[in-house]
């Protein structure tokens, strides 16, 4: 296993294992969500054991972690939710801000789970 730098954070919803979370109200409090677009505030992925509804959800923040895909991404790829909490292929059309939670260490299809190096942060295309 490689090392993570992992948070636990309180489940505003159930969260299944594997999938991207994002601040469920970010102005108000520090509780999680499943992630439902690439603009959500991302924080990173779920532990494999996910969350109940106010339960504790061990997010990894940092480090090489894994993700279940919505569709394909290429080793490299920067990855963003799509609306199931899943990593999809970040792209930014224009005029748009995209947020990501790292890149695709190795290639998939949907519903793998393949491992990605945590770096959150911004796609834009002006």
């Amino acid at each position: 296993m490689i090392p993570t730098f992992t948070r636990s954070y309180e489940a505003a919803a159930a969260i299944a294992g594997h999938l991207i979370v994002a601040f469920a109200d970010p102005a108000n409090a520090s509780t999680v969500t499943p992630a439902t677009s690439s603009t959500d505030a991302l924080i990173g992925t779920a532990d494999s054991m996910g969350a109940d509804l106010g339960g504790m959800c061990d997010v990894h923040r940092g480090g090489v972690s894994e993700v279940r895909l919505g569709g394909p991404v290429q080793a490299g790829d920067p990855i963003t939710a799509d609306a199931n909490a899943k990593g999809i292929a970040a792209t930014a059309s224009a005029a748009t801000t995209v947020r990501i939670i790292g890149y695709a260490e190795a290639p998939g299809v949907a519903d793998d789970i393949i491992q990605y190096f945590a770096a959150p942060g911004l796609l834009h295309q002006g």
